[in-house]
């Protein structure tokens, strides 16, 4: 009777072990997708926002007036919005507090839009290191598969006294497939981490820069505020 040597009639085929690790391998495979997919319409949208942000911010709008349209949306908040609306809000509460003293008014300004920073990078960093792991242990996994596969058809090759081609390729065709999947789920992964790793460090640069800018401007009004007081 010949073997069926389709993909699924390999499976069918395979071992116990070398079955639960090319449904494993499959499984990882669904799960980086469904990463990539997300991180990327949520990462293109990070970007979007910024020059969007960016473009009204430097248009010459009243910040006061700005920072009042954000207060009524605050929850939706994100990006540039809401280092600026952090930033914004600490600088009025401590200038009221401290108005003779901008280096503390300036101190805590800049502080309150780092905690921001930080909590802005850390939602555009999830899953990151799911896709990292993902990508590093993948080709093990078929690997482990392979070679598991590849020893049990050694060992039932050793059963019979003549072996042939026939016998032999189904055995190892099953194994083979383990690693396939293995690189199937480790390529997507390992090139989606990259490119978004690169996208969260620009749109961090964008932050960080946006950041200085801006307390720059809170600083000369800080001063200035002081002179006329």
């Amino acid at each position: 009777m010949e073997a069926d040597i389709s993909i699924i009639g390999l499976f069918l085929q395979a071992s116990i072990l070398v079955k639960f690790v090319m449904l494993t391998l499959l499984g990882l495979s669904v799960m980086s997708w469904a990463v990539i997919i997300q991180r990327s319409r949520l990462l293109s949208a990070a970007k979007k926002n910024v020059l969007k942000f960016e473009d009204k911010f430097w248009s010459g709008v009243d910040l006061n007036k700005l920072y009042k349209e954000l207060s009524v949306r605050q929850d939706s908040n994100t990006g540039l919005e809401t280092l600026f609306h952090t930033g914004f809000k600490e600088y009025a509460r401590l200038s009221k507090l401290n108005s003779k003293v901008p280096d503390a008014v300036m101190n805590g300004s800049y502080r309150a839009m780092r905690v921001s920073l930080s909590r802005e990078m850390e939602k555009l960093e999830t899953h990151l290191p799911l896709l990292a792991t993902i990508g590093s242990t993948s080709p093990y996994i078929g690997l482990f598969g392979t070679v598991w596969g590849i020893m049990n058809s050694f060992i039932a090759i050793g059963a019979v006294e003549n072996a042939t081609l026939a016998m032999v390729a189904p055995g190892i065709a099953e194994a083979l497939i383990a690693t396939a999947m293995g690189l199937f789920a480790a390529i997507p992964a390992v090139i989606g981490y990259n490119r978004f790793t690169t996208l969260v460090d620009s749109v961090e640069m964008s932050y960080a820069n946006f950041m200085e800018e801006f307390s720059s401007i809170l600083h000369r009004q800080a001063y200035s505020d002081k002179d006329e007081s």
